[in-house]
């Protein structure tokens, strides 16, 4: 002890001044600059002198304790917004961010963000532009309507319709379309935040021609329509479609909005998934005004639409909500990079990833999930059974909630069934901690990973080599 007390090696630490002139320590600046550096080798020398006074054998060599703090910098630096492995089944899955980009929005998106761009430009008038006009056409000539607008998302394009037309006013809805989104979001609290006043009509399951048609007043402002692609009622059920309302709609004098909610450009019956109405098969119908989403099954950004008349349109476009839910230049170019392959639709399956995938044929995908079952099986270790199993993707994100697609995967169980509740619990969690979280499914005592929309197999192949099944140990 000296004669303060203190013992010799805790005053033998080096100094945090000693530390920040090491060779470690200036490569760590050049990575994290100074100030987080001096930071976290401040803190990695008063945990070692805390472990000294506690008795414990602490990290009090140079290179121990820049290590310790280097380590602490980049576990810090790991992004929050991570890439994962999306093996769960599920192509369009909200919490993984639904749509993956198609390789030409990706460029555009690049190119928006690294350099200035004529978004509110008119390049030919040298005036102040528009930022609309520059996906107008392209979603004119694909939706078949007079004119569409571009949001933040769908729910803003409900909301934004709704205030704009039914403010004040009521919205007559079937109660069996009274839906309730992700994130516990429903309809009822979108039409009331809009300002409309909600006339609910049938019931949950049955809804006829005659409520709608009693309902209309000379307070209506809008009939809406909700497309249900996150759930079905079956069994005793009727609903009135938009084709049907339309008439009525024009003979009151009110506005028929039809929301697809995901929404499609095409006929995904080609793909071999269930027919879903396209937004042009919904003006078709009659519908004022439709809107739908950008990040589903159009496999775009996250944006929405909303199309209909011209004048509607003008009138949406005025109101002071609209600029609250535009969308910026990186989500725009982005969009219009998609719209653009959807003019070339022999190629759209191979080039738009959201149909690449919901296409794949199984046998594709189970010549690639036999192909990992022994990488797989090494990487778990012994007290896990791995094999090849069929098994059902799902779309996602609300569309065709009842349609599962045959796929492919591997299932991995316990060897030990005492266990293998935390066992698997475990395994998943494992896989959630590599550099490239995977991301799969537990179902019938299983851990599964469907391949469906696994493309990049050597990356999952790399990945797996750091796979710590026991926690590391």
């Amino acid at each position: 002890m000296d004669a303060f007390g203190n013992s010799v090696p805790l005053r033998r630490l080096p100094s945090v001044d000693q530390l920040m002139r090491t060779e470690a320590a200036e490569a760590a600046v050049e990575r994290f600059g100074r100030s987080l550096v001096v930071a976290s080798v401040r803190e990695s020398v008063q945990a070692a002198r805390a472990a000294m006074r506690d008795g414990g054998v602490p990290l009090s060599g140079v290179d121990n304790i820049m290590a310790e703090a280097v380590e602490r910098l980049e576990a810090a630096a790991v992004p929050k917004v991570r890439p994962v492995f999306n093996l769960t089944g599920t192509v369009l899955h909200t919490n993984l961010g639904r749509a993956v980009l198609a390789e030409e929005a990706i460029a555009a998106a690049t190119q928006a963000m690294r350099q200035a761009l004529a978004l509110e430009f008119d390049l030919s008038g040298g005036k102040r532009g528009e930022r609309d006009t520059l996906v107008r056409d392209l979603l004119v000539e694909l939706t078949g309507a007079e004119d569409v607008t571009v949001v933040n998302n769908n729910a803003a394009a409900v909301l934004l319709t709704l205030n704009t037309f039914a403010d004040g006013r009521d919205a007559i809805i079937s109660r069996g379309e009274l839906i309730e989104i992700g994130g516990a979001f429903r309809m009822p609290d979108i039409i009331a935040r809009a300002g409309a006043r909600i006339v609910e009509v049938g019931t949950t399951n049955r809804t006829h021609f005659r409520d709608y048609a009693e309902a209309l007043g000379p307070q209506t402002g809008l009939v809406l329509k909700v497309h249900t692609s996150n759930y079905r009622i079956q069994g005793f059920t009727s609903e009135v479609g938009a084709g049907e309302l339309a008439p009525l709609a024009r003979e009151r004098g009110v506005l028929l909005v039809n929301d697809l909610g995901s929404g499609t450009l095409v006929d995904l019956s080609r793909y071999g998934l269930s027919r879903e109405p396209t937004v042009a098969d919904a003006m078709s119908e009659g519908a004022d005004i439709v809107t739908f989403s950008g990040d589903k099954l159009l496999g775009g950004p996250q944006t929405g639409f909303i199309a209909g008349r011209k004048e509607l349109i003008a009138r949406i476009n005025r109101n002071p909500m609209k600029r609250a839910m535009r969308v910026d230049k990186i989500r725009l170019a982005a969009l219009e990079a998609t719209l653009r392959l959807y003019l070339d639709p022999e190629r759209l399956a191979k080039r738009l990833p959201t149909l690449r995938h919901l296409a794949r044929p199984q046998a594709e995908i189970e010549t690639l999930a036999r192909r990992f079952v022994p990488a797989i099986a090494t990487a778990v270790g012994p007290q896990f059974a791995v094999e090849a199993a069929a098994c059902a993707s799902q779309i996602g994100s609300g569309a065709l909630p009842l349609e599962t697609i045959p796929s492919f995967g591997v299932a991995v169980r316990s060897a030990d069934p005492r266990a293998s509740g935390q066992a698997i619990a475990d395994l998943a969690s494992a896989f959630r901690a590599l550099p490239m979280p995977v991301i799969g499914r537990i179902a019938d005592q299983a851990f599964l990973l469907d391949f469906r929309c696994l493309e990049d197999a050597p990356a999952f192949s790399s990945n797996l080599g750091h796979l710590r099944p026991n926690g590391g140990r």
